[in-house]
């Protein structure tokens, strides 16, 4: 029986692979053919969606993108033995856009089925916890610092050094909770995750709560994530079944399990402290720190909080070792970074590196520049809140530091790319708008300031005063930036800023370099 595997991540499914799939299941009954068909999650190659592949004993063999009136012909020509055709892309492995990355956070989406145990295992999986299980708590935490293991969330705060705090403290019950809410424009690496590999996720929650006691996990998950949801879901429950999670793990003791929790929406719920407000089942509004959530977190106990690829970078950490994860890199940013390709971009997807690669080389090089053919004009880095990098910065490390010397972000990981139809002091106006909306509204700066600043964008973009509003905007700025109690308020400067630093010209100032009259 010929094996075919064909996606059902979200974006597979948004350019119709469920038609793949029934025109595929309807061709074989027509033709008298025996097929099983394995659904996968995407191996990030958004360009080549829905990307079908066949076993054969060569190898998996690619074709793509694939449509529904696609079909017959891949039959005619011989799919099912990985036959010639205009669309067969051959080993998925030697792709350019695979063969150049370090896949290890990464490393079974699209090539397992998500909801298979069988598969994870027969794919590395559990190897992790079953050496964390072998060094105790004190020593998994040990092998997490020494890998240099940082918040992939945004703000890069060592991994090993949160769950320690956590380990610590003394409570009659601590928490884990994994912030899978991804509202920044331009990233999916959480929900390709859930959709792809959630064993993966698993398996990393539970290594961080046996190694800071920890018996409960949550999964806070934005709404609009319906497809990752039903699959974490299911997953949970299958590792249940399993023993994998619940009550005395594997026979080893400890006890752990984890809970999925739906967000309404709101983006300042990715910012912890609002993420555990909503987790109570209250309003999702900033708290004020002091107390760390390390210390007084969810229901006020310590807590565990972390991006959901960091919690899914630690089965690779523990299972290949502190030393080999550190060995990548740049600096102080360790390991991999999960690079996600979005906007005007030719190549959209996931790609999974080592931090080091320039940011011209993953926009012109990885990405092939803008889909419509124009100059690259800006990229912004790290979601909505990130900074605008003009091309002049294309020669910035993609590493934390580096980011930081250049006022920029990493933040998620998304990149969005703009050719030079956009208007810069559009978007400027675009992110205090956004940080209006969007504000939980708690602290004065945050919610005035942003409303005020979209009000004096208008007027910057209607050309009046030009000079003395862009001067007003960037004092706001200044204002939200220090005055903020979050981050949603402290870092919508950041695109304001940035814009006006490297784009003068769509503000009625002088472009940069220009000789003064």
């Amino acid at each position: 029986m010929a094996r075919l595997f064909v996606p059902r991540d979200a974006a597979a499914l948004a350019v119709g692979a469920e038609k793949v799939v029934a025109a595929i299941e309807a061709e074989a009954r027509r033709r008298g053919l025996a097929v099983e068909i394995v659904r996968t999650g995407s191996r990030g190659l958004f360009w080549l969606e829905t990307m079908v592949e066949v076993a054969t004993p060569l190898g998996r063999i690619a074709y793509g993108p694939v449509k529904a009136a696609d079909v017959a012909s891949l039959f005619d020509a011989g799919l099912l033995i990985g036959a010639a055709h205009p669309l067969r892309l051959g080993l998925p492995d030697d792709l350019p856009f695979l063969k150049r990355q370090t896949r290890l956070t990464f490393a079974r989406c699209g090539i397992v089925d998500p909801l298979s145990l069988d598969d994870y295992r027969t794919h590395g999986g559990y190897r992790g916890l079953k050496r964390a299980l072998t060094l105790g708590p004190a020593g998994i935490i040990d092998e997490v610092t020494r890998s240099g293991l940082r918040g992939r969330g945004g703000a890069g705060f060592p991994t090993g050094i949160k769950w320690k705090t956590v380990a610590d403290a003394a409570a009659d019950r601590k928490y884990i909770v994994c912030n899978a809410d991804e509202g920044d424009s331009g990233t999916y690496a959480d929900r390709m995750i859930m959709e792809g590999d959630p064993f993966v996720l698993i398996e990393g929650m539970t290594i961080a709560g046996i190694a800071v006691g920890a018996t409960k996990g949550y999964i806070y998950c934005r709404s609009e994530y319906p497809d990752a949801i039903r699959v974490t879901r299911r997953a949970i429950e299958i590792a249940r079944d399993d023993g994998a999670l619940g009550a005395d793990i594997n026979g080893s003791g400890f006890d752990f399990d984890i809970e999925v929790r739906v967000g309404a929406g709101a983006y300042v719920c990715g910012e912890e402290t609002a993420l555990l407000e909503s987790l109570e089942g209250k309003r999702g509004v900033v708290r004020a720190k002091p107390p760390l959530p390390a210390h007084k977190g969810l229901f006020g106990r310590p807590t565990v909080i972390n991006n959901l690829i960091s919690l899914a970078s630690v089965p690779i950490v523990l299972s290949e070792g502190a030393a080999a994860y550190a060995d990548l890199g740049l600096g102080r940013s360790r390991g991999t970074m999960p690079i996600q390709l979005a906007g005007n971009i030719r190549h959209g997807g996931l790609f999974e590196a080592a931090f080091g690669l320039t940011l011209g080389e993953i926009v012109d090089d990885i990405g092939g520049g803008t889909l419509t053919g124009r100059p690259v004009r800006a990229v912004q880095c790290g979601g909505p809140l990130g900074a605008y990098f003009s091309r002049a910065l294309f020669g910035t490390p993609y590493d934390y530091e580096a980011f930081a010397a250049a006022d920029g972000l990493i933040g998620h990981g998304g990149i969005v790319v703009f050719d030079d139809t956009v208007d810069m002091a559009r978007q400027a106006r675009f992110a205090m708008e956004f940080c209006a909306i969007e504000s939980c509204g708690k602290c004065t700066p945050c919610r005035i300031g942003s409303t005020r600043g979209a009000e004096v964008m208008t007027r910057v973009i209607a050309g009046e005063r030009r000079e003395a509003n862009v001067q007003l905007v960037e004092d706001l700025c200044n204002t939200m930036k220090f005055g903020s109690l979050c981050a949603l308020g402290g870092f919508t400067p950041y695109p304001v800023l940035s814009a006006i630093r490297h784009f003068p010209e769509d503000f009625g100032r002088a472009p940069v370099g220009a000789a003064a009259e």
